[in-house]
């Protein structure tokens, strides 16, 4: 058979066998790149694991732990542990007054910390048979503890019950603390009470101090005279009143231009009289009355003379009662209720003929000459006052009950307290506003006390709210009475005020400012002496 030509033959078969050979050499590179790619993430493995593996290992170095306390067999570890909890068991062993068992605990804990020390020394690892009696006397005392229920649980409600009990114990000593504090501020000194009888004894047995008041009475001119520099001060205290008079005249620049009004009551008349009369204040005018001379002061006028009739309002401040705790016993001070402290809102009335007054109260010191303040333009207001609003709690919204609707539609929360005390009053804008009928309106709507508690400061908010100008700080620095002062605002302060229980003429005054009063007591008068003044 003749074969055909060359260029005839069918060449499929080679070109079938050129693609599968191709296709099996791709396949193979794909095959190799793969593994190649599985081969590099095997190796970069470990060396992560080794990375990770160093960190750890410089860790525990760090923490000075062994090989043989990483073991899980590990009896240091054990023992280790076993210290840790004993030690949480004898803190609350203490404190459940179980001295016993705590000293027990405390023992094994040295036995076993003792234990640990002589291995760490030695460099070995602690065998089970040199352990076997620590952990066992350990392990006797922890079973104990959880006998006793000194688990966490139970500790943590044991805790929690305690924790009330010292929040009760210390409710109960906080208000005892506050009551005899109270008590303590309001007391009235043996000092005082003996200067008082002896005062009085003398007005009564020396026509001479007649003569010297009446001598005074002459000048009535001067207690009228609107040219004048007019102070009053409403008190019962003798020497606290002294002491403002004094530092009044002794600091001021024209002391024959100052004149005091002074208002106590009946049972201080006598005394107040003869204690001026015989003390000259560098020749100042002095005018002593009696509040029991005020006619118009009367329960159809005054709501809290007319509150004073009231049986509630005199059970709650006279009855000795605690209200069950509901009140603090500073709330329920019927000094709140006194006359002289209410008689500030009657000033036009007990002076008519006066037109500017400078109010001070007898817990004061005067440093500076005060005849400046005669000359403060009040811009129409009637009360000048020194602002106490550069903390927070001295705003009105700490001083009156903004729960109550009449408060809280008429006075703005955020509004700036200010301080009685030493105040400027324009007594002629004061009767265009009729201001005291605007304390009676609110004195009246606070029988039932729900717009405020106490005092004389919140009804003085209401009634001079934006009737009040504020004055230079230095003419009035407080808290000398229950807090720390800054003493450069006590060298540039006008007027110091002792206000708060610790009164410089008490026991309790505090120390550091009571050489600021007392610098104005003649402790060598006679009648100082007598009754013990020092």
């Amino acid at each position: 058979m003749r074969r055909r030509p060359v260029d005839f033959r069918r060449p499929v078969r080679r070109r079938v066998s050129n693609v599968v050979v191709w296709s099996l050499c791709g396949i193979v590179v794909l095959l190799f790149i793969v593994i190649f790619n599985k081969e590099s993430r095997i190796e970069s493995r470990p060396t992560s694991s080794v990375k990770d593996y160093t960190k750890y290992v410089k860790n525990i170095e760090g923490l000075n732990i062994t090989d043989e306390m990483l073991s899980p067999n590990s009896v240091t570890r054990q023992l280790s542990d076993q210290i840790s909890l004993a030690k949480a068991f004898v803190v609350i062993a203490k404190e459940s007054n179980n001295i016993q068992f705590a000293w027990e605990l405390s023992a094994q804990i040295r036995n076993s910390q003792v234990l640990l020390s002589s291995v760490a020394t030695r460099r070995a690892p602690l065998t089970t048979r040199e352990s076997e009696t620590a952990i066992r006397d350990m392990a006797l005392l922890l079973l104990h503890a959880q006998q006793l229920h000194y688990d966490s649980a139970t500790m943590i409600m044991r805790l929690k019950t305690k924790i009330q009990t010292l929040d009760e114990q210390m409710a109960a000593v906080s208000e005892k603390s506050s009551k005899y504090g109270q008590i303590a501020a309001e007391e009235i000194p043996k000092g005082l009470y003996c200067l008082g009888i002896r005062l009085t004894t003398e007005w009564f047995g020396n026509s001479n101090l007649h003569r010297r008041m009446n001598e005074r009475m002459h000048i009535e001119k001067k207690l009228r005279d609107n040219s004048l520099y007019h102070f009053c001060v409403f008190s019962d205290n003798i020497l606290a009143t002294s002491v403002v008079v004094n530092s009044t005249t002794l600091n001021s620049k024209n002391p024959d231009m100052v004149v005091f009004h002074l208002v106590t009551d009946e049972i201080n008349y006598a005394a107040m009289k003869a204690w001026f009369s015989m003390n000259t204040f560098r020749g100042v005018t002095i005018e002593v009355q009696k509040f029991e001379d005020f006619k118009w002061l009367n329960a159809s006028y005054v709501p809290v003379l007319k509150q004073l009739q009231d049986s509630e309002t005199q059970s709650y401040y006279f009855s000795g009662h605690n209200n069950d705790g509901q009140t603090p016993i500073k709330f329920r001070n019927p000094k709140y209720l006194s006359m002289l402290n209410h008689l500030r809102f009657y000033i036009p009335e007990v002076f008519p003929a006066l037109e500017k007054v400078v109010f001070l109260d007898d817990d004061v010191v005067v440093q500076k000459d005060l005849s400046g303040l005669f000359s403060i333009d009040l811009n129409s207001n009637v009360n000048g006052a020194v602002e106490t609003c550069m903390e927070t709690f001295h705003r009105y919204h700490k001083y009156l009950n903004y729960s109550h609707p009449l408060i809280r539609e008429h006075f703005d929360p955020d509004a700036c307290g200010w301080a009685f005390g030493m105040n400027v009053f324009d007594l002629v804008e004061w009767r265009k506003r009729n201001v005291t009928e605007i304390y009676h309106y609110w004195q009246e709507k606070n029988v039932d006390r729900t717009l405020w508690k106490l005092g004389t400061l919140p009804p003085g908010l209401l009634t001079f709210y934006g009737l009040t100008e504020p004055l230079d700080p230095s003419w009035h620095v407080l808290g000398l009475g229950y807090t720390n002062v800054d003493p450069h605002l006590i060298e540039k302060g006008a007027v110091l005020h002792f206000n708060g229980n610790s009164k410089p003429w008490l026991k309790i005054g505090m120390e550091k400012y009571k050489s600021l009063w007392e610098k104005y007591v003649d402790y060598s008068h006679p009648l100082l002496q007598q009754c013990n003044f020092h």
